[in-house]
This record gives structure tokens, sequence and C-alpha cells, in this order.
């Protein structure tokens, strides 16, 4: 299984993005597939990487980020430090992400009362109009 290896196709169709998106992260340093004339050929390292790469677009992390961390993994060392700044990175995405879903949930709670006041306002807007007139 360690001499097995990957056309740009092949991950594409595994990982489910375009040939353009892989060439984009080549160019960006981020793979290094082996050469055989015009064609590239990936290694299971290569496939490790960009699924990483995509775990770590998932996560929200930067292509910077993402790189970093991944350049950090040495298979004959300790990767304690590859994988402290990982949970580093996790912990201020989620804290983020939470500070921006309390945003959202008081900006929808804003727009519910204004919604609230509007109706109640057109409410005795009709209630007036409604009203018998004397003369």
């Amino acid at each position: 299984m360690a001499n097995k290896t990957y056309s740009i196709s092949d991950l594409a169709s595994d990982f489910d993005v375009t040939t353009r998106t892989i060439r984009f992260y080549e160019e960006k340093g981020l793979l290094n597939p082996q050469r055989n004339g015009q064609t590239r050929i990936y290694s299971p390292a290569d496939r490790i990487k960009l699924k990483l790469i995509l775990r770590g677009k998932r996560l929200g992390l930067s292509l910077e980020e993402s790189k970093d961390i991944i350049e950090m993994y040495h298979p004959e060392h300790d990767n304690s430090p590859q994988l402290l700044k990982l949970i580093e990175k996790i912990r201020e995405r989620r804290r983020l992400l939470e500070q921006q879903h309390k945003q959202q949930l008081q900006d929808l709670e804003d727009m519910i009362d204004e919604l609230n006041e509007a109706e109640e306002r057109c409410q005795e807007a009709l209630t007036v109009m409604n009203k018998p007139q004397k003369n």
C-alpha cells in the first residue's frame, strides 16, 4: 500500500473537489506531487495532506494556518507541538463562532422586537380607523 499513487482525478473524485482546487493547493505550496512529464503523481502522504487541508477549511482555518500545522508533522518525532497548535486554533475558532452566534441571536431578538412593535402600531392604527365616527 505504501507504493500506491493517485492521479489528480483520483484525488478530486475521492474528496469531491475540482482538479483546479488541487492545483491551487499546489500553487500555494501545500501539495508537491511527483511529475512524470505533465502527469502529476500523488503519494499517500499527499492524499493525507489534502484531507487535512480540507478538514482545516471546514474548521475555518486559513490555508496559511493549515500549512503551518501540516508542516509541523514529522512522523519520526513527537508531534505534540503540532497537536497543541491545532487545539489552540480549534479553541480560537470556537470562541469566534460563539461570539458570532451570540451577536446573531441578539440581532434576531432585536429584529423580533422591532417586528412586534411595528405590528402593534399597525393594530392600533387599524383600531383607530375602524372606530365608528360620531357626527
